[in-house]
Parts: structure tokens; C-alpha cells; sequence
């Protein structure tokens, strides 16, 4: 099952709470209805909804274990965490970095000195014109 994050809100203990809509098949949505039993709840769309206190990005996947619970596929973190230690050092570091951000979905920044001085001849550059 598919989960894409819809909004977040804090409970009344304070804690943030991360709210995804859940897609699948109809029989992966059945299972995760029974899995949740009285916790299941449905957007006012009739997308079905997951609540977790542990954001897992923007999008990920959901399963059901054999105990009949409903956990996050977290297995690209544990590998992205596993090459980082598995290095170390400066490239331990970039292999965090690079993987954090394919895992949530970000776009690289440019963050070489070559790209952020031609970023800055092309802003002096659009100047100019005023």
C-alpha cells in the first residue's frame, strides 16, 4: 500500500502527528481496515487514512505485519543508514545526505562553488536590465 502524506497537526498531549492517505488494491484496502479495526478512519472523500507520531516523509509504503500490525516500509532509511556507517567519515556523511534527500523526495541544491557563483552571475546578470 501507497501512503502520501496529507497534513500533520500537534495532539492535545502537544505531540505532532503526521496524517497519510493510504491507496491500494481492494484487497490490500481491506486488510488495512481490519488491521486498524476501530482505528480506521476515512478522509471525508473516503480516502482511507493512517496516523503516526514518526513522519516517514512524503510518500512511502505501508505493511501489514504477520501480528496483523500496520508499520511503515522503512527498509530504504535502514539501508541509507547502513552505507553511512558502513563508510564513515566525508563520504559516509554524502551518502546520508544524497539518500535522505532521494528517500523524501527532495531536489538536489546547488551546493558547489562553481554553481552558486554561475547562480550569482546569472542573478547580476537579470539586474542589469532594470
Amino acid at each position: 500500500m501507497k501512503i502520501k502524506l496529507i497534513r500533520s497537526y500537534r495532539s492535545k498531549n502537544g505531540n505532532p502527528t503526521f496524517v497519510y492517505g493510504v491507496t491500494g488494491n481492494a484487497s490490500d484496502l481491506d486488510a488495512f481496515k481490519t488491521a486498524q479495526g476501530d482505528y480506521y478512519r476515512e478522509d471525508a472523500d473516503g480516502t482511507a487514512l493512517w496516523f503516526t507520531t514518526r513522519c516517514v516523509g512524503q510518500t512511502g509504503q505501508l505493511i501489514i505485519t504477520t501480528n496483523g500490525n500496520v508499520v511503515p516500509d522503512m527498509s530504504a532509511y535502514d539501508q541509507a543508514a547502513s552505507l553511512a556507517s558502513q563508510y564513515g567519515g566525508n563520504f559516509g556523511a554524502e551518502l546520508a545526505k544524497s539518500a535522505a534527500s532521494a528517500i523524501l523526495g527532495l531536489q538536489a541544491q546547488a551546493s558547489t562553488p562553481v554553481a552558486k557563483a554561475e547562480e550569482s552571475a546569472v542573478d547580476s546578470d537579470d539586474l542589469s536590465d532594470v
